[in-house]
């Protein structure tokens, strides 16, 4: 399984909108320049996580974007799920399986399928085990650390 462009970008835009949420609304044109992305592709991102309604957007000159639940209630796998689709390795394990079968005349009789089942079973336990608040504290934990290593070198 490969994550998108669209997927690591989003997480990452969510992540850099949790940590600057103390700032209140927080507009696309710093997430863009903070993120090193392009402010016109963060917009289509949010845009799809509003209407999921993990983030809702707030008009006006004084607009911008917040996060729509608390960063502990937001997972990982919230934000892949919305902007990839089901955490599968193979197409057939993601889709029902009515479509499924039609999809691969082998669904049945698969040797591997249980296989497949269990590490999409394992990436969805993994993705929805941390948090946005997770990631927060992680980035905060490790600049803490390289701060501090500026004043003592």
């Amino acid at each position: 399984m490969k994550i998108s462009t669209k997927g690591r970008y989003g997480l990452e835009a969510i992540v850099d909108l949790a940590i600057h949420s103390s700032e209140g609304r927080v507009n696309l044109k710093s997430i863009a320049e903070r993120c090193e992305m392009s402010e016109a592709y963060i917009l289509q991102i949010f845009l799809v996580l509003r209407r999921a309604g993990i983030v809702d957007s707030i008009r006006g000159a004084q607009g911008g974007y917040v996060l729509s639940r608390d960063p502990s209630q937001i997972t990982v796998g919230d934000i892949l799920t919305v902007l990839e689709g089901p955490l599968a390795p193979v197409p057939c394990i993601a889709e029902k399986s009515k479509r499924a079968k039609t999809t691969c005349n082998r669904f049945d009789n698969c040797t591997a399928r249980n296989f497949w089942e269990s590490v999409m079973n394992t990436l969805s336990e993994v993705a929805n085990s941390i948090t946005i608040e997770d990631l927060v504290k992680c980035y905060n934990s490790s600049f803490s650390q390289s701060i501090d290593l500026e004043y003592y070198i």
